[in-house]
């Protein structure tokens, strides 16, 4: 019975990592990677991203992502 409740959470786990968040925030979804073993980056931890970006994954490295821009309705 625990490993039925444990797989179960699990499964709950990773249905709600691929949840869309609505957010404007998010990083883009990445379709493909650089066959490069250790790309370079262009932010992380030791250099942070100017102010109203963010750092995320590129299909290259980690790069600095403007917010985007609201659509109308």
């Amino acid at each position: 019975m625990k490993s039925a409740a444990a797989l179960l959470l699990v499964g709950m786990l990773i249905l709600w990592t691929e949840l869309p968040t609505g957010s404007t925030w998010s990083c883009p979804h990445i379709r493909i990677t650089c066959a490069r073993p250790n790309p370079p980056n262009q932010c992380g931890y030791r250099k942070p991203c100017p102010p109203h970006q963010k750092c995320c994954p590129s299909f290259c490295g980690l790069r600095c992502f403007p917010r985007p821009a609201l659509l109308p309705d």
